[in-house]
């Protein structure tokens, strides 16, 4: 797989975390899926693999709003859906896969509403319909 998106699932929550410049919020417990995108330098297995290692690493510097997600012992990587494009349609899949949107988080170099959703189920079949929806081949990673 080259350049595309992905979609990253974390099961936790029913905690508070301090997400940079976003401040304190709370996030219920459930499931949470990121939208984000992938078009740089090693595509989306260097960044999917970035994600992956703040998830079990705490050495590193935050530099993404998901990373304080990742690094919280509240919250755990369960799956990852990727799709291959070389257009940017994180924002189209964010406005196509539901759930209740954690205001801001993820989106600091767009205008949407969230790059975040909220789930109290297992979102999965969620984000296969946005993808679908929009006519993207998914991959998906069960960790």
């Amino acid at each position: 797989m080259g350049k595309g998106i992905y979609c990253l699932v974390l099961a936790g929550g029913g905690v508070t975390v301090r997400v940079g410049a976003l401040g304190e919020i709370y996030f219920p417990r459930g499931f949470y899926a990121y939208i984000g995108s992938a078009l740089g330098p090693g595509g989306v297995p260097a960044r999917v693999g970035r994600h992956i290692r703040k998830s079990v690493t705490s050495g590193s510097r935050t530099h993404w709003h998901i990373d304080y997600l990742l690094r919280d012992p509240s919250f755990h990587l369960v799956t990852v859906y990727c799709a291959e494009t070389g257009e940017r349609m994180e924002c189209s899949v964010a406005g196509a896969v539901g759930g209740e949107g954690i205001v801001k988080f993820g989106c600091s170099d767009c205008n949407c509403p969230s790059h975040l959703f909220f789930f109290p189920h297992y979102p999965g079949p969620e984000i296969v319909h946005a993808l679908g929806k929009l006519g993207l081949v998914w991959n998906k990673r069960t960790l």
